[in-house]
């Protein structure tokens, strides 16, 4: 009987962040990129919802995942340092996709545990502010 090898933390991530988008592409949001990588920052997914005033919100999506209990859950992996490089990716983003410029931006975490490849998720729709310190 052979065992399955444990999955690399790479093929995880990729599994989870897959389960994420699938997550929100059913909640009604389109995607725009993912793993968008600037200078001092990645935004795991960037989507696109519909917003008030027929304004469209660009979402920006952080994933986290934990295996286990034993440090926390994902919540509290996203210190101030982690939301300034987010913030800081974002504006990147906007500044090199103009269409997006007068949009609404939000910034959402999910957060998974579980099994990867059937992670347990939970969506939290603006986790923080731009403007929070």
């Amino acid at each position: 009987m052979a065992l399955e090898a444990p999955l690399d933390r790479r093929t995880r991530g990729a599994l989870v962040e897959a389960a994420a988008r699938r997550h929100l592409l059913d909640a009604g949001l389109r995607d725009i990129a993912s793993n968008a990588r600037y200078r001092g920052g990645e935004l795991d997914l960037v989507m696109l919802e519909a917003g008030a005033r027929g304004i469209p919100r660009v979402v920006f999506v952080e994933v986290r995942y934990r295996s286990g209990k034993d440090f926390g859950d994902g919540a509290a992996s996203i210190d101030g340092r982690k939301q300034r490089k987010l913030v800081h990716a974002a504006q990147l983003f906007i500044a090199s996709h103009r269409q997006f410029a007068h949009a609404d931006c939000r910034f959402d975490v999910v957060f998974a545990d579980g099994d990867p490849e059937r992670p347990n998720l939970r969506w939290l729709r603006d986790a923080f502010r731009a403007d929070d310190p």
